[in-house]
């Protein structure tokens, strides 16, 4: 399963999107967009914004922790 997650280290939510993810037993892997500036501009161009947590499942890109848009896209 390709899963991206692109985050920063201060996020409180992205830490929520990582243990949720972890938890379920989803491999990811985590892009830190403060420091990685090639990702910060990939996430953007997916998701239109700088807002973090960017999850892509599958192409299906979510923006924040919304995890019944999470749960959906695992489950496709």
């Amino acid at each position: 399963m390709a899963v991206a997650l692109y985050s920063t280290p201060t996020c409180a939510y992205c830490r929520k999107a990582k243990e949720y993810l972890r938890e379920r037993k989803v491999q990811f892997t985590e892009y830190n967009v403060a420091t990685n500036q090639a990702k910060a501009d990939e996430m953007m161009k997916k998701s239109g914004q700088m807002g973090v947590p960017v999850i892509d499942i599958h192409g299906r890109v979510i923006v924040g922790f919304n995890q019944p848009e999470i749960e959906r896209a695992l489950h496709r």
